[in-house]
């Protein structure tokens, strides 16, 4: 059954009788015995069968692959020690070149041959390669149990040097189909980078992956997506940046440049298979892609392969929200306002609420007072529907809802409509505000609210009540403060302020700020301090124009 590795074979009557005979080894570790019983007892159907194929043919087992052998039965029953104890008995390092020989003599493209065409009898057969090969394997597993990732990954790249060196130009179609030899090959294509990434090796993970996808290894579509899918990962959470080596450099100037390139073109491949029905659809990969592109700002060209999912995949209701997500980060409020009405329409009525998708309808309503009335149609569709559980968002669709209330009242043409609109705005923020305390976008919205309805105490706590929440870091909150005491007559106090904001706000704040105290002074009749604030304003706008225009040429 088993071909000898070289011109000399096993043979038990010339095996030495010493207590450390590899005869006495393989039957005393192996637990067998003369006794049938031994065999049942210790073994299971598929390792009894191959230990008596193997003793039938132990006239031709040889030294290397009887511990092979041996081996493999210590690693199936889990003794993984003494696995390694019998691997590491293997001279690998000098049967390498004779294993890539015979590969390329045993694989060569079958044509007919000459009568002087034979393989010398010292080559190795299919067989014995694919036994020690997976011996290699199974010692790398064996590490691998053991902890020692680094070593299994190590004495897998012994598989992958043998086999790329007998196909450097990757492996034919039809090679040795009666032999395990690409089998374990394509274990160990996959098994590598998972090590190096359990050694903590990223970029010798990502080589690892690049290596399986250079080269034609007969694998099978879904083999390839799935290394794909994991090299596009690791480019992606790694957290480690390696460029393309110059060998793998085909496409010139539009060679990705750098992780994020790289994963994405990786990405956008596994979708073009998924759209040509190649492989079946990943949400893993739509994760990955999705969190690319919105890490480079890509998000209609997101919103893109979002519309090309096949029906089914996503809800209706759900795949309308994530249009929406893409289209309002993209800085398109008026198609993802327009998607979220469809959540809220008519068609949807027999459907699950989509909640999520109210609540971003009622957020982006709240940015706009043309679309107040909206809003308040979609928060309170979520107050409505949103049970106990859902405090949160029942909050959140209060503060919105105040909000778009407070929107509608200042749009509004009709006193009596106007008045209403307030009232309500008041009620909804104070409402958020009982379970929303901690929420500074929510107390300054009640703060802004109670200074439009000149309920200046109230403006003037909450104002303070957000700045302190902002740990005295946010502009609009200085200048909300500025005008609640400019709005009291509190002129200098106002100002005060507003010295205070400009020591400690950034640049863009800062022209918000010099304006209003122009603004301030005007109105103090202080028309020499005006003009020197607004010359001081000019010099700055004119300071962020200049870097712009030196881009531009």
């Amino acid at each position: 059954m088993l071909c000898a590795c070289s011109g000399e074979q096993f043979k038990f009557e010339d095996a030495p009788q010493s207590p450390e005979s590899l005869a006495t080894r393989v039957f005393s570790a192996s637990g067998l015995s003369s006794r049938t019983g031994d065999w049942e007892s210790k073994l299971d159907d598929v390792q009894v069968d191959e230990a008596e194929s193997t003793l039938k043919e132990a006239l031709s087992l040889n030294y290397e692959e009887a511990r092979a052998l041996l081996g493999r039965l210590e690693y199936q029953r889990g003794n993984f020690d003494a696995a390694l104890q019998v691997f590491q008995g293997i001279d690998i390092k000098g049967l390498t070149p004779r294993m890539t020989r015979a590969i390329v003599e045993r694989t060569r493209q079958r044509k007919p041959r000459s009568k002087g065409d034979v393989i010398p009898s010292s080559v190795m057969s299919m067989h014995s390669v694919s036994l020690l090969l997976e011996a290699i394997l199974l010692k790398a597993k064996s590490l691998e149990e053991l902890g020692h990732f680094r070593d299994a990954a190590k004495e897998c790249n012994i598989i992958l040097e043998v086999v790329e060196a007998a196909f450097p130009s990757g492996m034919h179609e039809g090679i040795a189909e009666d032999c395990k030899l690409q089998e374990v090959f394509h274990k160990v294509l996959e098994l590598l980078p998972n090590l190096w990434k359990k050694a903590g090796f990223l970029s010798e993970a990502i080589t690892a992956y690049r290596r399986v996808l250079v080269k034609p290894w007969n694998l099978d579509p879904l083999r390839i997506a799935n290394v794909q899918k994991d090299l596009a990962a690791t480019l992606l959470y790694g957290g480690v940046e390696t460029s393309l080596p110059a060998h793998l450099q085909v496409w010139g100037s539009a060679t990705p440049n750098g992780n994020m390139e790289e994963a994405i073109l990786l990405l956008l491949m596994l979708m073009q298979k998924v759209a040509y029905g190649e492989i079946k659809w990943d949400a893993d990969i739509m994760d990955h892609l999705t969190f690319a592109f919105t890490v480079t700002g890509q998000f209609e060209l997101l919103a893109g392969f979002v519309e090309q999912a096949l029906p089914g995949i996503y809800e209706r209701a759900n795949r309308w929200y994530l249009l929406a997500l893409c289209y309002a980060a993209a800085g398109r409020n008026e198609v993802a306002l327009n998607l979220l009405k469809k959540v809220s329409g008519q068609s949807e009525a027999k459907h699950k609420p989509h909640i999520l998708a109210l609540l971003f309808g009622a957020k982006l309503s709240s940015q706009d007072p043309k679309h107040a009335l909206y809003g308040i149609t979609f928060a309170r569709n979520v107050i409505d529907i949103a049970d106990q559980a859902n405090e949160h968002f029942k909050g959140q669709a209060h503060k919105f809802l105040g909000v778009c209330y407070g929107n509608a009242a200042r749009v509004s043409i009709s006193d009596s409509e106007r008045a209403l609109f307030q009232k309500e705005s008041l009620a909804s923020l104070n409402s958020a505000a009982l379970n929303m305390k901690e929420d500074p976008e929510l107390v300054f919205n009640l703060s802004l609210e109670n200074a439009v309805q000149r309920n200046l105490d109230m403006a003037f706590d909450t104002a303070m009540m957000y700045s302190n929440m902002m740990n005295e870091d946010s502009g609009r909150g200085w200048r909300l403060l500025a005008l609640i005491l400019s709005a009291d007559c509190r002129f200098k106090d106002a100002e005060t302020i507003l010295e205070f904001a400009l020591d400690e706000a950034g640049s863009l704040d800062q022209l918000e700020l010099l304006r209003l105290r122009a603004v301030l002074q005007i109105a103090q009749e202080q028309p020499k301090q005006a003009i020197e604030t607004y010359r001081i304003l000019l010099s700055l706008i004119q300071a962020q124009r200049e870097p712009q225009s030196d881009l531009e040429v």
